[in-house]
C-alpha cells in the first residue's frame, strides 16, 4: 500500500474514529461481522463512511470518473433510448445514486430537445452529502427544468416510466466467498492491531450461482443478494416502463469462470485501484463486478428481459456518433475534447466492454433502440 496518496490528518482521524465504530459492531457481533456488514459501514455510516463523509469522490479531485462526468456524449445518446420509452408509457424517470448531478441535468436538458420530457425526474440518493450537491447542480438549470427534480427518502409504491441507476449495484454491500478443501467458507471480518482482517467461517448456504460449478480451490468470488432484492422490489414496483441498469460485470459463466479465481472486489482511491478495503475505512470506495445474469433472474418473471449489451454497443446504437458529428470538426476546442471522451467511453480497453447495460421492462414493445444490434441477453 506504499504506493497509495497518504491521506491528511484530518481525513486520517475520520478514519479512525469509523475504525473505532466498525470494531465496536465486531465485539458486539461476538468478535466476527460479515464482510457485507463491513462493507455497508464503511460505505455507508453516517457521516463516516465513504457515501456519507465529505471527501471529494467524483472527478479529477476525488477517486474515480463516472461517465457522465467525461462527456455530456453519454447523456445525450441515453436520452435518445429514454425518450423512445418515455412515448410510449409517460410518466417519470427515477435515478437511483445520482452521483453529484450532472447525468440528472444533462439528461432533462436532452430529453427537453426531443421534447419528450419526463413528467418527474425523482432521485433517490442515500447520501446527504451528495443529495446537497445535487441540488446545487440542478439549481443551475433553467427553472422550470429544475422544478422537475424531485429527491425521495424510500422506493415509490408504483413506478411507471424508466429507472436508471449508473453504476449503483457494484457498490452495494457483497459476501465474499472462498472455496476451502472441505466446501465454502464466509470471508469475513475481524480486528486486529487497530485495524482488521480477513477471517473465514463455514458457508452454511451455497448460493444457487456457485453450486455445481468446477472451481478450484482457494477460488474467491463474491455474491450480492442486495443487488438482487433492490431489482426484485424495483420490479414489483413497475406498473409499466423500463429499468436500465449501467454498470461493469459479467454474464454468470464469465463471473464465475474459474481463472477469475480472485474474485472481482476492487477499492479506489484518488485514481487508484487497489485490492485492500481496509485501507483507511470511509476514504476509499469499495465496489464489486456485477453478476448481471443474477440481475435478470431478480426481475423475473415480472419484467421481460429486453436487452443485455456492451456500453459501447448500446451508445452506438443510441446515436452518439451522430451526437459526436453534430459538432464541427473544424471548431478544433470544442471538438477534439468530445472525440476523446467518446474514445473512453467507446474503446474496449477502457469502458466500452467492461461496462454493460441490462434493460428490463413491462408494457413496452421492443426491440429497444440500445439493442438493435449486438444484444447479448442469451448469454445470460
Amino acid at each position: 500500500m506504499s504506493r497509495l496518496p497518504v491521506p491528511d490528518q484530518d481525513a486520517r482521524q475520520a478514519s479512525q474514529q469509523l475504525v473505532q465504530h466498525i470494531t465496536q459492531q465486531i465485539r458486539a457481533a461476538g468478535g466476527w461481522m460479515p464482510f457485507s456488514d463491513y462493507m455497508h459501514a464503511a460505505l455507508y455510516t453516517a457521516g463516516l463512511g465513504y457515501y456519507s463523509g465529505g471527501a471529494q469522490k467524483f472527478g479529477a479531485d476525488g477517486d474515480f470518473v463516472t461517465a457522465p462526468e467525461i462527456s455530456p456524449l453519454f447523456a445525450q445518446s441515453l436520452a435518445d433510448q429514454l425518450a423512445e420509452v418515455l412515448r410510449e408509457t409517460g410518466g417519470d424517470v427515477l435515478e437511483l445514486g445520482a452521483g453529484r448531478g450532472r447525468l440528472a441535468a444533462q439528461l432533462l436538458l436532452a430529453l427537453e430537445a426531443s421534447q419528450c420530457l419526463p413528467a418527474r425526474y425523482l432521485i433517490l440518493e442515500v447520501s446527504a452529502q451528495l443529495r446537497a450537491e445535487q441540488q446545487t447542480h440542478i439549481a443551475c438549470l433553467p427553472q422550470h427544468l429544475a422544478q422537475r427534480v424531485h429527491w425521495l427518502d424510500g422506493l415509490p409504491e408504483a413506478l411507471t416510466g424508466v429507472v436508471i441507476g449508473n453504476e449503483v449495484l457494484d457498490a452495494l454491500p457483497v459476501e465474499v466467498l472462498e472455496l476451502g478443501d472441505t466446501g465454502w467458507n464466509t470471508l469475513g471480518v475481524a480486528e486486529q492491531d487497530d485495524g482488521f482482517i480477513w477471517q473465514a467461517r463455514p458457508l452454511l448456504q451455497v448460493p444457487a450461482a456457485v453450486q455445481g460449478m468446477d472451481l478450484p480451490p482457494g477460488y474467491i468470488t463474491e455474491h450480492c443478494p442486495a443487488a438482487s432484492a433492490l431489482v426484485s422490489s424495483l420490479a414489483e414496483r413497475l406498473v409499466a416502463g423500463l429499468l436500465l441498469f449501467i454498470d461493469y460485470g459479467f454474464a454468470r459463466a464469465e463471473y464465475y469462470h474459474p481463472q477469475r479465481r480472485q474474485g472481482t472486489l476492487m477499492c479506489h482511491y484518488r485514481h487508484h485501484a487497489h485490492g485492500d478495503p481496509f485501507f483507511f475505512p470511509g476514504l476509499q470506495d469499495i465496489t464489486a463486478h456485477v453478476d448481471f445474469s443474477a440481475v435478470a433472474e431478480a426481475a423475473a418473471p415480472a419484467l421481460a428481459l429486453l436487452g443485455y449489451t456492451g456500453q459501447a454497443q448500446f451508445l452506438i446504437n443510441c446515436g452518439i456518433t451522430q451526437h459526436l458529428a453534430a459538432v464541427s470538426a473544424a471548431d478544433a476546442a470544442q471538438y477534439l475534447p468530445l472525440a476523446a471522451a467518446a474514445q473512453k467511453l467507446l474503446s474496449p480497453a477502457e469502458m466500452g466492454e467492461l461496462f454493460k447495460v441490462i434493460a428490463l421492462g413491462r408494457g413496452v414493445q421492443g426491440p429497444l433502440r440500445g439493442f438493435r444490434r449486438g444484444d447479448r441477453s442469451h448469454t445470460l
